[in-house]
């Protein structure tokens, strides 16, 4: 089901599109500001754990198309969230093992955009990201899919850690990215597995990379020590699609 990205301004509509259930990826509030109204949309935003910025009013003033924000602007997903359960459901369905990719703090929304159409090329069940400190599903992020996004399901989850434990206790393996990592073609990259990508800066956090079962590397013989986030996705993907395919 496919849900246009749009900007919400006003408490009114602000709360109305919360109580409705409607995914925020982002709110922005003024600073200072702790009223009633406030204070009721931030408990809904808490619990669907959007990204709330506090800012001036002069920013405020800037991002409203209207001039009547009332101190609020929110951006709403451009597509419907999936559940975890619709990527095991698809695997299922196909008689494949699950492939999911994880992303760690991805922030580019064209990176995301490239990474969710490679999962989709390389077969991947689905995508999981976290609910903070990442980039949402934007209209960006859509367009840089090249329509991939109508494929492959995404879901946002509050912990990456915690959704790694859970499916190791499904049967699911977990790959992370990393220079220091062992040759990916040294790897047992066959079975149920999940392919964890890191911020784009950072790299896999540490907790996440100490829940992963295997780290990776990719081999470079060039003179800088690092791959684009969305390009090394895709290297790694396809490591394991090949395995998979032998």
């Amino acid at each position: 089901m496919r849900y246009e990205e749009f900007t919400l301004e006003g408490r009114n509509a602000v709360l109305e599109a919360y109580r409705s259930g409607r995914t925020i990826d982002k709110l922005f509030v003024l600073e200072h500001c702790e009223d009633g109204p406030v204070r009721t949309i931030l408990r809904e935003a808490k619990k669907q754990s959007t990204i709330v910025q506090f800012v001036k009013k002069e920013r405020l003033d800037q991002m409203s198309e209207t001039g009547k924000h009332q101190g609020v602007i929110a951006f709403a997903a451009a597509y419907e969230y999936s559940e975890i359960e619709d990527m095991f459901a698809l695997a299922e369905k196909r008689g494949e093992d699950p492939f999911i990719f994880i992303l760690d703090e991805i922030e580019d929304p064209h990176n995301l955009g490239a990474i969710i159409r490679t999962a989709n090329l390389a077969g991947a069940h689905g995508v999981i990201i976290p609910s903070r400190r990442a980039s949402g599903l934007t209209a960006t992020v859509v367009k840089a899919s090249a329509g991939a996004i109508n494929y492959t399901p995404v879901a946002k989850v509050t912990n990456i850690t915690k959704t790694i434990a859970s499916l190791k206790e499904r049967g699911m393996w977990f790959v992370c990215a990393d220079m220091d990592g062992e040759l990916m073609y040294k790897l047992n990259l066959t079975g149920s597995i999940g392919l964890v990508i890191g911020n784009e800066g950072k790299g896999v956090s540490k907790l996440v990379r100490e829940n992963c079962d295997m780290v990776a590397s990719i081999p470079m013989k060039g003179d800088i020590d690092s791959l684009n986030a969305s390009v090394a996705a895709g290297v790694l993907a396809y490591e394991i699609v090949r395995q998979r395919l032998g």
